[in-house]
């Protein structure tokens, strides 16, 4: 295990159906374990594309040079399950849009709960513990009452609240966040 966590070489994207100029060209950018950093750019400079190409998360059209190193795996050439296991083991997002980000007929409690119990073989009740204890660190009251709630029921920034301990549920390494706090009330 090295130090470096997320290591970017090179990455350029490119829509060639939708777009003549890549999305991001030669972008380059190394994260060891326990730093933080942020990109910083005005709307339309590739953040959110940057953030999207370390989780494997490209378009199927999308074209793609460079490398993409999270702990040491290459994700723009690494097989489905293991970018997956990515997903599920190392690295968590946190995107712009809480609504889209989760199934309007689901109850909250068992968003937060399923991949920890799915992927973590976390007992129901472990992981019903761990959801209450990141709700409540993450500032939204009365967390068990907010379990049993469904997404439509909670305002934009508690929805936001709920998609940032649903990132912390898996214990990432590596926690991307795209504007977070865009929502928050």
């Amino acid at each position: 295990m090295t130090s470096t966590l997320l290591d970017i070489q090179g990455l350029s994207v490119r829509l060639p159906h939708l777009a003549k100029r890549p999305l991001l060209d030669e972008i380059s950018l190394r994260v060891e374990r326990g730093e933080a950093v942020g990109l910083v750019g005005e709307s339309g400079s590739g953040k959110s594309v940057t953030a999207r190409a370390v989780q494997g998360l490209m378009p199927a059209m999308a074209e793609t040079d460079g490398r993409v190193l999270v702990d040491g795996v290459d994700v723009l050439t690494a097989g489905r399950d293991v970018v997956r296991s990515l997903r599920t083991t190392k690295v968590s997002m946190v995107f712009q849009d809480p609504r889209a980000g989760i199934n309007p007929l689901r109850r909250i409690g068992d968003f937060l709960t399923e991949q920890a119990r799915l992927c973590r073989g976390v007992s129901r009740g472990d992981a019903t513990a761990q959801a209450l204890e990141l709700l409540a660190a993450v500032g939204l009251p009365d967390p068990g009452r907010h379990l049993q709630q469904h997404p439509h029921e909670l305002s934009g920034g508690m929805l936001q609240r709920v998609m940032i301990a649903s990132a912390l549920m898996s214990k990432p390494e590596l926690l991307l966040c795209d504007e977070p706090t865009t929502a928050l009330d």
